[in-house]
């Protein structure tokens, strides 16, 4: 995508400066012999220095490289880089997708951020709670992008998932100011510079900080495994579709011993899990039966057999056969049963 050598163009431009800091700058952004890159710390360690004078040294050879006289001969090479942030981001990038979008190579990015860190027609500003380290080249654009960001994880829910389709509707009306000149692929790019809101492994977003989002174990691949079916499931086919979808392996015991312990699922058969944000009651049948006859008073067999199949995933003489405890319910005159007073 660039069309000049970053490690050629770091290393004439390093050469204006005198042996010490250079040799900072080359430790500090891992353009020297060793790609690693170095503390504040550990430099003023080798030097026998603090690492604010460190920092001095850093700061004062970046100035004066952008003093020098062969700074100005690199000056098509700044405008190129400022081209790629508009073109790529809109004019805002985050820094992660900048250098992995210019190149696929470690030790050639290092080099890349050097460049950026020296330019002087586009702006860096430090990750920190909410954001990444991003880049731009309009301030106006940055605000508005933040503003947005910020809008749109106030507008999620804490375990809300919505698909990427609505996330970047919301994001346009977010936007309405600029959202015309830009296409999904921009939108996207700034959606990465958020550190409150992401995706999860089938590309839904919410939260970053959700169990829905933040996938760490069984549970929350099971989780995401039933929202995508839509309906219950056998825990069988849980663990199965966890290999299928994810290459996870996931013991069909395991797996069943996690939806147990896990109050988003609700047991609604045998071995068969719904979601409880779907509106099944937990507990077995006779606790159903019971929380339906205290919130709707009397009911006939067929009534009953009909409200808890909405619940519950079990043969209509299971439900019978639960009706005929007669600590918890009793038949009445006319046919209907109530719970036992």
């Amino acid at each position: 995508m660039i069309t000049f050598k970053p490690k050629q163009v770091s290393k004439k431009l390093l050469s204006v400066l005198p042996d010490r800091a250079r040799d900072v700058l080359e430790k500090r952004y891992g353009v020297g012999k060793s790609s690693d890159k170095h503390t504040l710390e550990s430099i003023g360690q080798t030097y026998g220095i603090t690492r604010e004078r460190v920092r001095q040294i850093e700061n004062y050879g970046i100035k004066s490289i952008q003093k020098s006289t062969v700074y100005g001969e690199f000056e098509p090479i700044f405008t190129e880089l400022k081209s790629a942030i508009d073109e790529l981001g809109g004019g805002m990038v985050a820094e992660n997708a900048l250098l992995e979008e210019l190149t696929k190579d470690e030790v050639t990015r290092n080099h890349l951020y050097l460049l950026l860190v020296l330019g002087d027609v586009f702006y860096r500003t430090k990750e920190n709670s909410y954001y990444t380290h991003r880049w731009y080249t309009d301030k106006k654009i940055a605000e508005t992008v933040e503003k947005g960001l910020k809008n749109i994880y106030r507008s999620l829910d804490k375990d809300e998932l919505i698909s990427e389709e609505e996330i970047l509707n919301r994001f346009r009306d977010e936007l309405i100011e600029i959202a015309d000149k830009y296409d999904d692929a921009v939108l996207k790019k700034w959606l990465l510079i958020s550190k409150e809101v992401a995706s999860n492994p089938l590309g839904e977003w919410g939260h970053a900080t959700s169990p829905n989002v933040k996938v760490k174990g069984v549970r929350d691949y099971a989780y995401l495994v039933v929202k995508r079916h839509g309906s219950p499931m056998h825990f069988r086919e849980v663990a199965e579709a966890i290999s299928e979808l994810f290459a996870r392996k996931a013991h069909t015991a395991t797996t069943h011993n996690e939806l147990i312990k896990d109050d988003r699922f609700v047991l609604v058969g045998r071995g068969l899990y719904a979601l409880t944000e779907w509106g099944y009651a937990a507990g077995v049948v006779k606790d159903v039966l019971r929380d339906i006859l205290e919130k709707e008073g009397p009911l006939s067999k067929d009534e009953l057999i009909d409200k808890v199949r909405k619940e519950r995933y079990v043969k209509d003489n299971t439900i019978v056969v639960n009706l005929q405890d007669s600590n918890l319910f009793k038949r009445l005159s006319n046919g209907t049963y109530s719970l036992v007073e």
